[in-house]
């Protein structure tokens, strides 16, 4: 009996609480006032996620259609490698791992991660710096 009184004094009923009031009845009107906070909505969703994502995957495609031989790289899995033959039309390119015992593997364009500056050029870019 404790609990349908303090049921009936939460809702308002009998026991002298303030009377619980019906909330505001929204129409058309109240929609159209909300149509702009979504619109601000999406223009923040784009330049925040939609936007950087298509200029991160222009990159990624412009890096995959750049790859030449003698090009240094680094796969997805952590693999350092050289190329040694790459075709445009071929979804495959051979890596070269171990130029000294002639150790080649093929890999899949898409799992080529970055591209590395040339191993013989940085040591001279290197020494210049000492010298100065």
């Amino acid at each position: 009996m404790d609990i349908l009184f303090f049921l009936q004094d939460a809702a308002g009923g009998a026991g002298g609480g303030t009377p619980v009031q019906a909330p505001p009845a929204s129409g058309p009107g109240e929609l159209l006032k909300m149509l702009p906070m979504f619109g601000m909505i999406f223009v923040v969703m784009y330049f925040l996620m939609i936007r950087p994502q298509g200029k991160l995957r222009k990159e990624r495609e412009a890096l995959l259609a750049s790859l030449k031989k003698n090009d240094h790289v680094v796969t997805s899995s952590g693999i350092y490698g050289v190329i040694k033959q790459v075709k445009s039309d071929d979804p495959f390119v051979t890596l070269c791992i171990d130029e000294r015992n002639d150790v080649c593997i093929r890999v899949s364009k898409e799992s080529i991660a970055k591209v590395e500056g040339d191993a013989k050029a940085e040591p001279k870019a290197e020494t210049q710096e000492k010298k100065s």
